[in-house]
């Protein structure tokens, strides 16, 4: 089995749930993703790594550093930063913060980032493109250049189109259509 398919298959077991759910963006749903099951488990993140920083070299992107919004960004970006460490071109990881903080800096990107950074932004799950818009505003505030967004899930509602309507690339590794099949039960 490939390592694609091995992450379909964790996805669709541990993440995937049907029901009815209200989603970050306020959308119901009969099909809800938690991500962060899957994100957060060494399988998961033994997997998201490789796949991401793959992903990021075959769509031709040039970055720098890879990241969020918190909390879903996190744990994906950490894993393809780390899966980077090893290659010509390491890349740096960061977190992009909901809101600025209000002691210390009060900066809103917390990590690695560094303005002039080519960037991918990185999504756990792509529904509406809301939380990735928030990251690519951010990095753009501060002197970033956003060269793509890679979501780990598309849930194929209009995110992909909204982001790519702003000018924005987006790919993922997985889509809803590839994990729904394969929900036990």
């Amino acid at each position: 089995m490939s390592h694609h398919n091995d992450l379909l298959t964790l996805l669709a077991t541990r993440s995937a749930k049907r029901g009815s759910f209200t989603l970050a963006s306020g959308r119901q749903s009969s099909l809800y993703i938690d991500a962060r099951v899957t994100t957060m488990s060494p399988e998961g993140l033994a997997l998201i790594g490789p796949l991401g920083l793959e992903a990021i070299h075959a769509a031709g992107w040039d970055v720098d550093a890879v990241g969020g919004l918190t909390l879903g960004a996190d744990p994906i970006a950490c894993a393809v930063s780390y899966a980077s460490a090893t290659s010509a071109k390491p890349l740096r990881a960061f977190t992009v913060r909901k809101e600025p903080k209000t002691h210390g800096t009060g900066k809103l990107i917390e990590g690695a980032f560094q303005t002039g950074d080519r960037v991918a932004v990185i999504e756990d799950t792509i529904t509406t493109g809301g939380s990735a818009k928030k990251a690519i505003d951010a990095v753009r505030a501060a002197g970033g250049t956003v060269v793509g967004v890679l979501a780990l899930v598309d849930r194929e509602e209009g995110g992909r189109e909204a982001l790519e309507a702003d000018g924005v690339r987006v790919i993922s590794l997985a889509r809803a259509a590839d994990i729904v099949p394969l929900i036990p039960g």
